[in-house]
């Protein structure tokens, strides 16, 4: 099983009501929740880890993750609220407003943490959820624990504008990605954080992949580095399209039978690559079509 830890949300989309006022919709989201959403989709054995509210919005994201197949009983379930995420467009361009004060997704404590027996062979941490704190410190103790035990995959995922102590968010991130096997970043989450993949192995990493959008994936390890193409896609928009390739990456490394340390650092690129192209395909069909809405293996 594959454990996703981190944040769910409620995006709230901007959409007209049937009497043409403007409105907000609903919608599941979360970039480790998505995450979570694609892994059960392709058929892998997921769980999700994170606090969820038993409001009614709460008991909506319950609902999307028990519909693609993924576990929610390893969630801290509280009565705090669901943290919602406006988002309103300019000119095309989304900003959100966030409402997370005191929600059941932000006030996860170490209390919170599940403990995780021998069917977990990797641990997914990302996103925003490493930002605000008690959560991110929460999240750094569950990555420390499990370092060494499991596979630890990380995308960073940064939002710079989402961040409000960035000493102690990068010195949490630091020591997060000295423990990681697997790092996703994106070029410019590299240029933020100031390091070079080749860094990132030289640091612990089994395997760095750094994202290059329309050019496709970098992959790098102690052996060396190679490009996989990324799929050709009629862009709809590109919501989710990070999250559904870490979900294919960690599911075609599982049905591979690479989800161990040292599955990871025998495999050559021969090895690595149908999983690589399995996060591309997934992706492209994510990015085809509006919103986070990951293909189900039947799509494939």
């Amino acid at each position: 099983m594959i454990l996703c830890c981190g944040e769910a949300l409620i995006d709230m989309l901007p959409r007209e009501s049937t009497g043409g006022e403007p409105s907000f919709a609903p919608y599941a989201g979360g970039a480790v929740y998505n995450t979570a959403i694609a892994l059960g989709r392709l058929g892998t054995k997921v769980g999700f880890f994170g606090g969820l509210s038993n409001d009614l919005f709460g008991e909506q994201l319950v609902s999307v993750l028990e519909a693609s197949h993924v576990d929610a009983s390893f969630a801290a379930r509280s009565d705090r609220p669901t943290t919602l995420a406006f988002v309103t467009l300019t000119d095309g361009h989304a900003k959100y407003a966030f409402y997370d004060e005191n929600t059941a997704g932000r006030m996860l404590t170490e209390g919170d943490l599940p403990t995780l027996n021998d069917d977990v062979n990797a641990v997914f941490f990302g996103g925003i959820s490493l930002v605000s704190e008690p959560a991110a410190d929460t999240y750094a103790a569950l990555c420390a624990r499990e370092a060494g035990k499991r596979v630890i995959m990380i995308d960073p995922n940064i939002r710079p504008g989402f961040i409000t102590d960035e000493p102690r968010y990068r010195a949490r991130l630091d020591k997060m990605l000295a423990q990681a096997d697997i790092i996703k970043v994106s070029d410019e989450d590299m240029e933020w954080i100031g390091v070079t993949a080749e860094q990132l192995i030289d640091g612990g990493a089994v395997l760095v992949l750094v994202t290059r959008g329309s050019e496709g994936v970098d992959a790098v390890t102690a052996k060396g580095t190679f490009r996989v193409a990324a799929q050709k896609a009629e862009v709809v928009d590109t919501v989710g399209a990070g999250d559904t390739f870490n979900a294919g990456l960690l599911a075609g490394l599982d049905e591979a039978g690479l989800l161990t340390r040292d599955a990871l650092a025998a495999a050559d690129q021969d090895a690595l690559t149908p999983a690589l192209r399995l996060g591309t395909f997934a992706a492209a069909i994510t990015v085809s079509r509006a919103g986070a809405n990951p293909p189900w293996r039947s799509e494939l």
